[in-house]
């Protein structure tokens, strides 16, 4: 599929799972893997409240049925209807009926931006409220009662998350892990997810497996690694999406490693698109818990513009008008190549390293298709000690063509990967 239709299709999927009432668990979430299952199959996972995972326990499950602030003429001036946005998640259930100033210390704005919705949660405290824009605040009456509902439950249930496995040839792993909890924000959960949809159904006979996690940020990971110990060993690259959609640059945060493959190739790939690469932080999403120094994994992030540095993070402007389908094919044609990088490189010793083999009666000199410089870059530093990456990073020369150059090199004998 063309990069346009990728990305249109990828803008459709962001488009449909907007409306959806995600939290950190709940049906919301559940119904966002149903979608998902449409475009590729999913093993679902439900992990019971009070459940041990690493240092945490899996908590209650938290659904929302509806929200509103009314006023005394029936009016509701806040309303979930219009938006995931408006009831901060987890809230408890609320039936009340206050003054403004009684529900000040519940409403949640943006005054620096007075037009917009905050996003906000109460995941470990049994509290409530409402996000609204500053406008709609200053519209409310200091004389006036209001109406407060939250129909809401928080009770034993479920943490659900899925996985998506294409099977490789060989028995390393590729982790892609996007988070399914925040909602109504478009770039920075819906894009990733849509990206790596987009990803798992391009996919065909790699020679990693790539295991493809959805599941919400934070407990999530830390759910999955609790409940994959025995794995993360298999595990020889990762990518984190998130904020995948906006207009900005391509930016790659490296893993705590610093000098992984992915983060190697990711930096190779991101730089050449004009973006931007940044060192390992402890904060930002799930990369901070596949990189816990207990487990070390080389998982790095990939975003457009990183979380918290636009103005339409965590606010209601982040919505499907805000992502383009242009950025969305941009992030998905970054990742392919980056997969393409880790599928690709390898390691060669020159098998005919005393001077320059004869390469004409071989097929390999003015071979149109053939970068010669390429060719004679591989056979020159293929010493058993560069892999094709450092060759293209020293050369200036685009991996695929390193890359193909390898091939027709190894299919003539005159290189050989190490290891075989």
């Amino acid at each position: 599929m063309t990069g346009t239709g990728a990305g249109e299709r990828m803008h459709a999927l962001v488009r449909r799972l907007h409306p959806l009432h995600r939290s950190m668990t709940g049906d919301g979430v559940r119904q966002t893997l149903e979608i998902i299952a449409e475009e590729v199959p999913l093993t679902v996972h439900e992990v019971p409240t009070g459940t041990p995972v690493l240092d945490w326990q899996v908590p209650r499950e938290w659904n929302i049925r509806d929200a509103y602030l009314k006023n005394r003429a029936g009016e509701r001036v806040v309303d979930l209807a219009r938006s995931p946005l408006h009831v901060v998640g987890y809230s408890v259930p609320v039936s009340r009926t206050m003054t403004l100033a009684e529900l000040r210390g519940h409403l949640h704005t943006l005054p620096d931006q007075p037009e917009l919705v905050p996003y906000r949660t109460s995941y470990y405290g049994d509290t409530w409220g409402l996000c609204l824009s500053e406008n709609t605040l200053r519209g409310l009456r200091e004389d006036e009662e209001y109406e407060v509902l939250i129909d809401s439950t928080l009770a034993d249930g479920h943490l659900t998350y899925a996985e998506h496995v294409v099977e490789g040839s060989g028995a390393g792993e590729v982790l892609i892990e996007c988070h399914t909890c925040h909602p109504a924000l478009a770039s920075e959960t819906l894009a990733g997810i849509a990206v790596a949809v987009e990803l798992a159904r391009s996919l065909t006979a790699p020679r990693h497996t790539y295991r493809f996690v959805f599941a919400p940020g934070t407990i999530g990971s830390i759910t999955w690694l609790a409940r994959n110990r025995d794995r993360v060993e298999h595990i020889r690259h990762g990518l984190v999406l998130a904020c995948a959609g906006d207009p900005g640059g391509l930016t790659y945060k490296r893993s705590r490693r610093g000098d992984a493959g992915v983060d190697r190739a990711a930096a190779h790939v991101v730089a050449a698109r004009g973006g931007t690469v940044v060192d390992f932080t402890p904060f930002g999403y799930d990369e901070r818990q596949f990189c816990s120094p207990g487990f070390d994994l080389p998982v790095g992030l990939l975003t457009r513009t990183p979380n918290g540095a636009f103005p339409e993070y965590h606010t209601s402007a982040d919505d499907p008008g805000f992502v383009t389908a242009e950025a969305l094919a941009d992030t998905f044609t970054a990742v392919r190549e980056i997969v393409e990088v880790l599928e690709e490189n390898r390691t060669y010793v020159n098998l005919s390293p005393y001077g320059e083999p004869q390469l004409g009666r071989r097929g390999l000199y003015g071979t149109p298709g053939l970068d010669q410089m390429a060719i004679l870059w591989v056979l020159n530093l293929s010493d058993g000690t560069h892999d094709l990456l450092a060759i293209a990073q020293r050369s200036a020369i685009p991996f695929a063509a390193v890359a193909q150059a390898a091939r027709a090199l190894a299919a003539a004998a005159l290189i050989k990967e190490v290891g075989t």
